[in-house]
């Protein structure tokens, strides 16, 4: 069954069974111009929900502390953004066109299931986590989007985790598909007491990469002065600029080179140097920004934030970029200047791996829907259903 080509869903159940929530995708895209919707179906159970009601809320959170430091009533989340939606019993004013997979799924599960959907706005940051130290616990600090749903009177009600399902989700960054300029600058070094001076000129290739390819940095230099050039030093540094209360800026290598290349007075000198920034050579390194990870997988370095309206910086959660660092070191004092190439770092858009067997039961051979536990990776025979997935 593990084999089976079909349509992928998604399915997680409350701990006691009586809800239980089914999503097309994990990953919602950031287009610029719109956000893929997230829509879904929930099926209740009729006779335990008596005269509650079912609702299904979306929030955007950014934890900015650890949250084992949580302690009187005090807790270092601020919520972006919280939207709630009634499923049970549908109200008619919020009803929308079923999706092709609400209408497979509603057909499916019969009269006792029901759609919801949501629409991500446009200025709400991507999710992104940062990277927790070894003897940090609990969750990591970033931005988040969860799905909860619920059965209650009222949104006001006290919920219990028997009856209710929280499901994490992922907004991602687009790949544009248009290539941006050739990032290129140039410097010019005079010194004291002397007339000549020093050039440097650096280029890249292109503006745009994606994870795990390799950055070629084009470094050019002409030596009219009369020091000597020891070292040349490159790096690709990323930049994270904290937007909540006030706007902090944490910057980090994630990949550097330091070659012995000598460019002597009166001559020039051009190599191309290779780097490629990868999570595996960073894993060690605290508060670097990682695209949004849900449980038991693996991630990347965060993809670059592109964003149409900085105005409210509130909303932005942790706007990321990335730098190339060229850095001359010359004789004589150990004299050094440097320069710096803006470039874009981003991923396409995520598929999904191969359906492993992780599957519920109730399959028919002509069925092409293929239903998947949220939690796909989790150990067999460890499963703590009051964990987020």
């Amino acid at each position: 069954m593990g084999d089976k080509a079909g349509t992928r869903v998604f399915k997680k159940s409350s701990p006691n069974c009586k809800l239980t929530v089914y999503l097309g995708k994990r990953d919602f895209v950031d287009h610029l111009d719109h956000v893929d919707p997230v829509d879904g179906v929930i099926l209740v159970d009729p006779e335990y929900l008596k005269d509650r009601k079912v609702f299904v809320t979306l929030t955007c959170a950014f934890r900015y502390g650890r949250e084992d430091l949580d302690v009187l009533g005090l807790s270092f989340r601020k919520d972006l953004y919280i939207y709630t939606f009634q499923a049970y019993p549908p109200i008619p004013e919020e009803s929308k066109p079923h999706s092709h997979l609400q209408e497979r799924l509603l057909k499916k599960m019969g009269q006792n299931a029901y759609p919801f959907h949501f629409t991500i706005p446009q200025n709400l940051p991507c999710s992104v986590t940062l990277q927790p130290g070894p003897e940090d616990t609990g969750k990591a600090c970033g931005v988040d989007f969860e799905i909860r749903a619920f059965c209650a009177k009222t949104t006001e009600e006290k919920n219990h985790k028997r009856n209710s399902v929280r499901l994490m989700i992922r907004k991602v960054q687009y790949a544009p598909e248009k290539p941006g300029p050739q990032p290129m600058v140039e410097m010019t070094r005079s010194f004291l007491m002397s007339d000549r001076s020093l050039h440097l000129e650096a280029s890249l290739d292109k503006e745009l990469y994606y994870h795990g390819e390799p950055i070629s940095v084009n470094v050019h230099v002409t030596n009219n002065s009369t020091k000597t050039v020891k070292r040349v030093k490159i790096s690709v540094r990323q930049y994270a600029d904290i937007c909540l209360f006030s706007t902090a800026q944490y910057k980090c290598p994630v990949a550097q080179i330091e070659a012995d290349d000598q460019v002597a007075s009166s001559s020039t000198f051009c190599k191309v140097y290779t780097l490629t920034p990868t999570l595996n050579n960073n894993r060690e390194k605290r508060g670097l920004a990682l695209d949004g990870k849900l449980r038991h997988e693996d991630t990347n370095l965060a993809s670059s934030t592109i964003v149409k309206d900085v105005s409210n910086k509130e909303v932005l959660g942790v706007l990321v970029s990335y730098r190339v660092k060229v850095k001359l070191v010359v004789s004589r004092g150990g004299t050094s200047f440097k320069l710096l190439l803006l470039f874009c770092s981003t991923a396409a858009p995520v598929l999904d791996p191969p359906v492993d067997t992780n599957l519920i039961d109730g399959l028919t051979p002509d069925d092409d829907i293929v239903f998947e536990d949220f939690a796909r990776l989790r150990l067999k025979g460890i499963i703590d259903k009051e964990e987020d997935c």
